[in-house]
């Protein structure tokens, strides 16, 4: 448990860590192509203006002078250190005017091919590769402007490189420190997880020997007041002291088997023997009860397991169904196996073949109707230690709600899933899948 704590612990950290730098580097890098695209934009407005001084070579104004081209804020420099290209075309689409003296990259051929893909958009401002364009029409044509972004959208791309990296690399670190220090920080739960463990295992065995001398005592007692009055109360304290009996073993087999250093003991076991045989003392329970109790067990199916360990699972299954089950309701148990296919690739002279593989595993399910309504939400608890779904039961009515605990313990220590599910809400089912 502590060690899957662990692991839980670091995957947590470092997925956070991972989120947070994720939104970082999306914030940064998206205020940054923003900053771009006003900056451009601003840039273009600027150079778009009639009768603007920033074409056919004229030089900047003299230093100290104003230019009323160029709003406060922007240098005077920017518009005549920008490189752009300038075209201008009649209402009916022809090119009137091409002005390429302020860029050296592009040719008529590529200016041509520029100009047809911003007159396909529908935008009158965009990308177009490196160039920002900006369309502006009026009745006497249209003009086109192309701002070239080109080092702007490089130094761009180095910064989104460079953050993915750094994000990248915090999130290994992060990785790293955690698993490192993951045993630090968990101690305290291990700690106090230990103790816990070690006082219901010591308290266990502490409160066996009085139960077996009040259980000596009870059979002293009923033999000297056989025929007497008080044999009803003997009968209510030993019926106590039974109850407290199981449930000291069931917490102690529980404490066992969740941090058993060593492995359970497996041997072929022929499971559909077990099961219906197991099954069918229940049957006179079910009689009694009035209830619709269907058995229905695939043959011959043999797994490697602990044949305590499943008789015991089946028996907590069973009974728990029995006790939550409404009057004259249904119990079903169903025991066979499915297949499960996926693909093996293979590459052989860089050619890929591929191969479908099955794998073969157990499925158990034991299923009871209910009088009450079952919320879905109350699932993922019911193997918590003393929990039931139903807070009308208590402890003599519905069992010490640790059965499902210890089913949930075996079919782990078999490597195997258990899950609890609901289709209605008037049914309870639970679900066992064992590796064969």
């Amino acid at each position: 448990m502590i060690n899957r704590l662990k692991r839980k612990f670091v995957i947590a950290a470092t997925v956070s860590m991972f989120l947070l730098m994720s939104v970082l580097v999306l914030i940064m890098n998206t205020v940054n192509y923003l900053g771009i695209i006003s900056e451009s934009d601003e840039v273009l407005s600027v150079i778009s203006q009639p009768n603007a001084p920033f074409f056919d070579g004229q030089m900047p104004p003299k230093p100290g002078e104003m230019n009323p081209f160029i709003p406060r804020g922007m240098s005077m420099e920017v518009p005549f250190e920008s490189r752009f290209f300038v075209v201008t075309l009649s209402p009916d689409g022809e090119v009137v005017q091409s002005d390429l003296t302020r860029i050296v990259s592009v040719d008529e051929t590529a200016a041509a091919a520029y100009i047809q893909r911003a007159m396909n958009s529908r935008r009158d401002r965009g990308f177009i590769d490196q160039f920002r364009y900006a369309r502006i029409s009026d009745e006497r044509g249209t003009r086109l402007i192309f701002l070239d972004c080109g080092r702007r959208l490089d130094s761009f791309r180095h910064f989104l490189l460079i953050s993915i990296i750094t994000g990248l690399g915090g999130c290994v670190l992060v990785f790293f420190a955690f698993l490192l220090t993951a045993g630090k920080i968990v101690s305290p739960i291990a700690e106090s997880y230990e103790k816990q463990k070690r006082f219901i295992s010591d308290a266990g065995h502490e409160i066996k020997t009085p139960l077996t001398i009040i259980n000596a005592n009870l059979d002293l007692l009923e033999s000297e007041c056989e025929g007497g009055n008080g044999n009803e109360e003997l009968t209510d304290i030993r019926t106590q002291t039974k109850r407290l009996t199981k449930l000291t073993g069931d917490l102690i087999l529980l404490s066992k088997m969740e941090e058993s250093a060593t492995p359970i003991q497996k041997v072929d076991t022929p499971v559909s023997d077990l099961v219906t045989e197991t099954a069918g003392t229940f049957r006179a329970l079910a009689s009694s009860l009035g209830l619709t109790y269907s058995v229905d067990v695939e043959k011959n199916i043999t797994i490697s397991a602990s044949p305590d360990a499943i008789r015991q699972l089946l028996s907590i299954l069973l009974d728990n169904a029995m006790k939550y089950v409404d009057r004259g309701g249904s119990v079903s148990l169903d025991l066979h196996t499915q297949k499960h296919t996926h693909n093996l690739a293979h590459n052989r002279a860089h050619k890929h073949t591929y191969n479908r593989a099955l794998k073969r595993s157990l499925l158990l399910t034991v299923s009871n109707s209910t009088d009450y309504v079952i919320d879905a939400a109350d699932l993922p608890n019911v193997f918590d230690r003393f929990y039931r779904t139903d807070a009308s039961r208590n402890s003599a009515t519905g069992g010490h709600g640790i059965g499902l605990s210890i089913a949930a313990a075996i079919v782990s220590a078999h490597g195997g899933e258990i899950a609890a599910s609901t289709e209605t809400g008037h049914d309870f089912q639970i679900t066992v899948t064992l590796p064969m």
